[in-house]
């Protein structure tokens, strides 16, 4: 018996329909539990009433996963009424879909552990706020973004959010410069954080303690020297660090080193993540002329539990970011293994970055396994 299906408007000719070919298939299933749909249509050859239409029949099938994946130039508006079968632990939107979700449906409660939005445009920041927000089981969110999106805003206030991967490919380098390629996280049993894409990302990371807060007069005062940062380097000359432990679950960090400011964003969540195990920094060889501007603000220490770091290191930014690494090496007392990856060096300069690299680990007694491979 079948459990994962998989539909594709473009399989079908002139002469078939896909509606009816899609109800047929899985009206007559066998399978007592659906563990997958796929569809992927046309909103301009698919009525909106036919896509939940089926949807409805899959959930009788005790659908556990739904990817949308809609081909535009139209988009197809999320029916969020639909989505509040208890079995839906997965959804995945992709491309052309719309996420709104206005005001009078933010008390809206969704099951799903698993969420990606991949590609989808976003009506605006409360839709995104309020969507999410409803997501009161959400435990992984892949969030990946490009300039089309309408959210200046995008944030993410999931208490129960342990991954969190965001790709954002928002170049912002037109006149709204100023307007798009913000975060706001507010997640404080996060493990797992990813940020990878284009240097003008900005965060404001909101420790849930001080945004639960009402006992000072001065609190959107407090939050934002404490908490509201900019990484565009022409936007800020210092950062103010929070106080308080943000992302004290945060075990594993993946960060792409092409983001402007990106070392005191490195800064500030080490500083606030004393159970890090794994830290990864990835290098992009793109224009990198303002991704390492100003003073980086070196942390306070490094977690103790970091065993674990890999640099992949771009020729372009080497020197600018070997500081960070060597300050690492240095610091980690409990650092077990570093693995220094150079695809685009010779032999002879990955010998010399290995010895580097070694005399800083042999200075500081550590007892690190540090690898330089291609």
């Amino acid at each position: 018996m079948v459990s994962k299906l998989e539909f594709d408007y473009q399989h079908y000719g002139d002469g078939e329909t896909f509606s009816d070919n899609f109800c047929s298939v899985l009206i007559s299933s066998k399978a007592p539990v659906l563990e997958s749909l796929r569809l992927r249509f046309s909103i301009d050859s698919s009525a909106p009433v036919d896509i939940e239409l089926w949807i409805s029949i899959a959930y009788l099938h005790r659908m556990c996963e739904l990817e949308l994946d809609v081909v535009g130039p139209s988009s197809f508006k999320l029916p969020v009424n639909y989505l509040f079968y208890r079995d839906l632990d997965t959804l995945k939107l992709k491309n052309f879909v719309l996420v709104d979700c206005p005001d009078q449906d933010r008390h809206r409660k969704y099951y799903m552990r698993t969420l990606h939005l991949c590609y989808v445009n976003c009506k605006n920041d409360d839709s995104v706020a309020n969507f999410l927000s409803g997501c009161h089981v959400l435990e992984n969110l892949v969030v990946s973004r490009c300039r089309w999106d309408h959210v200046k805003t995008f944030t993410i206030a999931v208490p129960t959010l342990q991954r969190l991967e965001i790709c954002d490919w928002n170049w912002n380098g037109q006149e709204r410069e100023q307007e798009f390629g913000d975060y706001e996280i507010n997640a404080p049993c996060l493990k797992y954080l990813k940020i990878k894409g284009t240097r003008d990302i900005r965060f404001r990371l909101v420790d849930q303690m001080i945004a639960n807060s009402s006992t000072s007069d001065n609190q959107d005062l407090w939050r934002i020297r404490n908490f509201s940062l900019s990484y565009r380097s022409s936007l800020i000359s210092e950062i103010a660090f929070p106080k308080y432990t943000i992302f004290h679950q945060l075990v594993y960090l993946e960060l792409c080193t092409s983001q402007a400011m990106w070392c005191n964003l490195l800064t500030l969540i080490i500083n606030t993540c004393p159970r890090l195990q794994v830290l990864k920094l990835i290098g992009c060889g793109w224009d990198n002329r303002k991704v390492f501007a100003g003073r980086w603000n070196k942390p306070k220490n490094v977690p103790e539990c970091l065993e674990t770091f890999v640099w992949n290191c771009c020729k372009e930014q080497q020197e600018k970011e070997k500081g960070v690494v060597k300050y690492i090496l240095r610091n980690a007392n409990r650092l077990k293994k570093a693995r220094i990856i150079m695809k685009e060096f010779s032999s002879q300069e990955r010998l010399k970055m290995l010895e580097e690299f070694k005399s800083v680990v042999k200075a500081s007694n550590s007892s690190c396994n540090i690898l330089v491979v291609e």
